[in-house]
């Protein structure tokens, strides 16, 4: 009897087994079935591309370009090169705003899913830093290039060397120097920055910054647009963050950085730029006289975008469609 019914006990604990292995199996492929709804409905939001003010020809020509097949760098690259070669927008290469010396003085910094990061500062007559940067990061042992040091790099590279000043800008300047006070208007010579993120069809993440820098700064003034962490940063596997405004200010809290990592411990890219616009004013009690604004994008291709004041534009192209828009600011915000 006790040999019975051990066979019985151990042949009903073998269709147990069997139930059970089944059960988990079932289990298994609508956990799988729902990752994979989960992940399509995810990947509709990618691939994309996000910048910083109302730039709608280097968005469409970044989208163009993820469309081509290209990766996100490629996309970035040629993004930034439309800005740098219109002589209209007055804050990034040609035709930028000078230094008050009346010298175009162009920084600029590129980084790619991998974590490698290229960058110029001081750069003067080559048209295009958003290219130099990318070929420091790609051909040489060094991430920063300055100066006279950066120029001859792009000219050994094949770059031509030509007048950065046009007539407009120098009139500008010319005019500036009647009282050479310097007063900064916000969002004019406040946004001094084009900053683009795009994320490929393959998911990966990379971005940009290209400026002329502060109208009529001193002769050698950097502000955060090359510097890795302040007006860019990419971390492939969480997100990535640039910034726009006043560099110095971004410059002392490393604001781009800081969205990363308030998106890595579980922010949206939303709250991760408000929280750093809410860092700078709260150390700075004179925020009231200077603009900073920010963009971030996470893995899923989600967006964020705030300033401390209005009038910060945003330009996304997602989902087939491009919109501008104006986000929300700290002084009435949230």
């Amino acid at each position: 009897m006790k040999r019975r019914k051990f066979i019985q006990n151990t042949s009903l604990g073998s269709l147990g087994v069997v139930a059970g292995a089944t059960a988990l199996a079932c289990k298994s492929e609508s956990e799988k079935e729902a990752t994979t709804l989960a992940t399509d409905k995810e990947e509709k939001n990618i691939p994309m591309v996000i910048a910083t003010w109302e730039v709608p020809n280097a968005v469409s020509k970044a989208w163009s370009t993820l469309q081509e097949g290209r990766t996100a760098l490629d996309a970035i690259e040629e993004g930034c090169k439309v800005e740098e070669a219109d002589p209209e927008n007055q804050s990034v290469g040609y035709g930028g705003l000078p230094d008050r010396d009346g010298n175009v003085t162009l920084d600029a910094c590129i980084m790619n899913s991998k974590g490698d990061y290229g960058s110029v500062v001081y750069l003067q007559n080559i048209k295009h830093p958003i290219s130099i940067a990318r070929k420091v990061m790609e051909d040489t042992p060094h991430v920063l290039m300055a100066g006279m040091g950066a120029q001859q790099f792009a000219l050994e590279l094949g770059f031509e060397k030509e007048n950065l000043l046009t007539e407009a800008s120098k009139a500008a300047w010319e005019e500036w120097k009647k009282t050479s006070e310097y007063k900064p208007i916000i969002n004019i010579e406040n946004h001094d920055t084009i900053g683009m993120l795009a994320i490929d069809k393959d998911g990966n993440i990379s971005g940009g910054c290209t400026t002329s820098g502060l109208a009529y700064k001193m002769a050698g003034r950097v502000g955060d647009s090359p510097i890795i962490g302040a007006g860019l940063f990419v971390d492939n596997e969480i997100g990535a963050a640039t910034a726009t405004g006043m560099g110095e200010e971004v410059l002392k809290t490393v604001g781009s950085f800081l969205i990363v990592e308030l998106m890595r411990q579980g922010m949206s890219p939303q709250a991760a730029c408000e929280e750093a616009v809410r860092r700078i004013v709260s150390k700075n009690p004179n925020h009231k006289d200077f603009q900073v604004g920010y963009i971030a994008v996470n893995k899923k291709g989600e967006t964020g975008a705030y300033a401390i004041h209005e009038g910060f534009l945003a330009t996304v192209h997602q989902n087939e469609k491009m919109k501008t828009y104006a986000p929300e600011y700290h002084l009435t915000g949230p």
